[in-house]
Order: structure tokens, then C-alpha cells, then sequence
């Protein structure tokens, strides 16, 4: 097997099922990856560590959920990449799975190829957000800072997730100009398949719901897109 330097990573596999955990310990390890597993969250706290690149985390499990772990995470600065594994795949769901601070979202039943390319796509996108040349854009009293991989709206920092200060920082590079949900994909999503529209969606209604007040910074013109709107 030809291990590349990407495929260094070591992965926490969080799930109660050992069967899953079994064939995601499999998989993933003939591509490459060091697999640690814990059956539920508690034991993921104690098993999590700072050489973990990635975190694969099941939604539903007695005790603490997945989604109350993540926001422990978060709330605890730590910002490993999550996916979540879950049943559940309503919109609702997936709102709630990206307010807590998830990078991704799958769906039970899925298949090991779109697990691995998501995998994928996530390790390679972490800490990536931004690249640009320059330090930041300034429009009016809106900042991205591309160094500090912020947004800041008049005296308030608005707090995102890698996903979705990407998708701001391609709105924003052309302002006023719409942007149709597949362009943005192919941007934000570049590298990683099974998107839709839906979660190009699903991630604009989070930031503009963080963005309160402001929400208009994000528009949209039905059937066309979003656009940056800073006129």
C-alpha cells in the first residue's frame, strides 16, 4: 500500500455500534489512516488527544450525544474537524449538526467510498480557509481578516466554522455579483462529492443567522444565487 503524506492522519471514530466502528477501523486504515475508537462520547473525551486530525462522531448514543460533544468542544476552543454519522438527515438535523461546529455530514446508511472521500476532503480543506494574498478586505465597517480566519461586523466578531468563513471569503471576492449554488460548491466543495444544494443553503440561513441585524450581508435573488451585498 502507497501511503502518502496526507494519509498520516489519525482519526478518533466515535460510534456505538461496534459493527461501524469495526468497518470505519477497517477501511480507513487500508487508506492510510491511524484509527482510535470509542463507543461513546464520554470515552471519546478521554481517548481524544492532540494528534487526533479528525474526528468521525455519531449523532445518537446513550449518554451524551454527539452533538452535546461537539459543542463541548467547541465551547473548549478545540477545533478538530467533525463529521457527523447520523440516521437523522433533515434539514433541521443538518442545521444542528453545523451550528455545533461540524465541518461535515453523513448520512446512515452510507457507503465506505463516501466516507473516505469525505475524509479526505476535510483534511485537506482544514486550516485552508482564507488563503489569499493580502491580510484582509475592508468594506466599510465589515473585515475578513484572512490571517486570523475572521469576520468582523462593525465591533462584533462574528464566530465561524472553517466552511463557512470559506464560503464567505468567495462571496466577498466579487461583491454584488451572484454566485449560483453549484459555483459555490465547486469552490467550498471542491474536493469533496455527495453536495448539494441544500447544504449551500443550510450553511448561509447559520451565518445569517450569527450575522442578526446584519443578515443582509448575505442575499439572495431566487432561482440565480447568493451575493456578498455590501452596496
Amino acid at each position: 500500500m502507497n501511503v502518502n503524506a496526507e494519509k498520516t492522519a489519525k482519526i478518533l471514530v466515535v460510534d456505538d455500534e461496534p459493527v461501524i466502528c469495526e468497518v470505519l477501523e477497517f477501511n480507513l486504515g487500508n487508506e492510510g489512516y491511524g484509527i482510535t475508537c470509542a463507543h461513546s462520547a464520554e470515552e471519546a473525551l478521554k481517548k481524544l488527544s492532540p494528534d487526533h486530525s479528525l474526528i468521525l462522531l455519531d449523532v445518537m448514543m446513550g449518554g451524551m450525544s454527539g452533538y452535546k460533544l461537539a459543542e463541548s468542544l467547541r465551547q473548549g476552543k478545540n477545533r478538530v474537524p467533525i463529521i457527523f454519522l447520523t440516521a437523522k438527515d433533515t434539514e433541521n438535523d443538518m442545521l444542528t449538526g453545523f451550528s455545533v461546529g461540524g465541518d461535515d455530514y453523513i448520512s446512515k446508511p452510507f457507503s465506505v467510498k463516501e466516507v473516505i472521500a469525505r475524509v479526505n476532503a476535510v483534511l485537506r480543506r482544514a486550516g485552508t480557509a482564507g488563503e489569499k494574498p493580502g491580510r484582509r478586505s475592508v468594506f466599510g465597517d465589515v473585515v475578513i481578516d484572512f490571517e486570523l480566519k475572521e469576520l468582523v461586523v462593525g465591533s462584533e466578531k462574528i464566530p465561524l466554522t472553517k466552511t463557512e468563513f470559506e464560503l464567505i471569503v468567495v462571496l466577498s471576492e466579487h461583491p454584488d455579483r451572484i454566485y449560483a449554488r453549484d459555483e459555490i460548491i465547486d469552490r467550498v466543495w471542491k474536493d469533496t462529492p455527495f453536495i448539494t444544494e441544500r447544504t449551500v443553503d443550510v450553511h448561509v440561513t447559520r451565518i445569517r443567522k450569527k450575522l442578526g441585524n446584519r443578515a443582509s450581508l448575505i442575499s439572495n435573488r431566487a432561482g440565480f444565487g447568493y451575493r456578498f451585498n455590501v452596496s
